[in-house]
């Protein structure tokens, strides 16, 4: 399949979701009352059903698995490692921990922007930190462990501040950013972490040309006059904007920007620039799909986005790592 193949069926797959996402919850829509709604018809109760409360969660999904199937593509490709996400590696819990600093403090309910640029800063550090030891130890293993050690510190900083937390609402809205959920998500809420989101993106789409001549490796990238401290800045600095804005919205979610490019990146014959697009939608797509499953899911209180995404990226990861570790072996 072309790479235009491969965009289309992605593209048709995610505008199925969201028309799914729409039809399907706890009271199911037909066709036509839904499509009735997103033209202005309908009663009153089905275009709030509709406007107000699946398409924005759905909306929300889709952009946040796009944020973070894109910045795990290019986060994989600057570090040439297959087992590089947000999740994995630590930035999304330290953009959650600055997203839960500002709800602690009560600044998320003042300022609009306080909380998408806690989690950016919080995204950008972590960021910047891990490109940092990729350059200096050079070991895929200790890069995985000094993730695995931000989440960890990062996840002892919220447990700390939910412990200290001065009344339960704040401690609920701070668990609702530590496990991730889009739900009650409307498109106000889309739109403080927006320029972020989008500049991130752009960034990360600037420094695609740089990600596919590492493939040659360091000296062989700057053999062909790629920039590599450009290259690096663009995607620590995209990667950064683009976690933490998805956070922002959603909170931590993990592992679905593993998964995704790894499904894509045979599809586009290994080059991670080419990566890029369809690892957002795929992301999206998933993550959408996901949510679905979360609100249709026969349980008493619903499910955690976060959680259902780890349950099911987790075992994508080791199998992953598990196959890495193989062929290197």
């Amino acid at each position: 399949m072309t790479d235009r193949g491969v965009l289309i069926t992605l593209a048709a797959a995610v505008l199925a979701a969201l028309a799914a996402a729409c039809l399907v919850g706890s009271t199911p829509l037909g066709l036509d009352r839904v499509l009735s709604a997103l033209a202005g018809g309908a009663s009153a109760g089905d275009r709030v059903v509709v406007w107000e409360i699946r398409l924005p969660r759905a909306v929300a999904a889709l952009v946040v698995g796009a944020a973070l199937g894109t910045s795990g593509a290019a986060l994989q490709g600057l570090l040439r490692n297959p087992l590089a996400e947000p999740g994995v590696l630590g930035v999304s819990a330290t953009a959650a921990l600055g997203a839960t600093f500002v709800i602690y403090y009560g600044l998320a309910n003042t300022q609009a922007f306080a909380l998408p640029l806690a989690a950016i800063a919080g995204a950008l550090a972590a960021t910047a930190l891990l490109t940092v030891a990729a350059v200096r130890v050079g070991s895929v293993v200790t890069l995985i462990l000094v993730g695995v050690g931000l989440s960890s510190f990062a996840g002892a900083l919220m447990a700390l501040l939910m412990n200290l937390a001065p009344h339960p609402f704040s401690l609920s809205d701070m668990l609702n950013w530590m496990l991730g959920t889009v739900a009650n998500r409307s498109f106000d809420d889309l739109v403080p972490p927006a320029p972020f989101l989008l500049a991130g993106l752009a960034i990360l789409f600037a420094g695609r040309r740089g990600l596919s001549a590492l493939t040659l490796g360091e000296e062989g990238a700057a053999a062909v006059g790629v920039d590599l401290p450009r290259t690096r800045r663009l995607v620590v600095v995209g990667a950064g904007l683009a976690t933490g804005a998805a956070v922002a919205i959603a909170g931590a979610i993990g592992f679905v920007g593993i998964v995704a490019p790894h499904l894509v990146r045979p599809l586009v014959n290994h080059d991670p620039a080419r990566t890029l697009v369809p690892s957002a939608l795929l992301a999206g797509l998933l993550l959408v799909l996901a949510d679905i499953g979360v609100r249709v899911a026969p349980t008493d209180t619903e499910l955690k986005l976060g959680v259902v995404a780890a349950l099911l990226g987790a075992p994508v990861f080791v199998w992953i790592a598990a196959r890495r570790r193989t062929s290197s072996g």
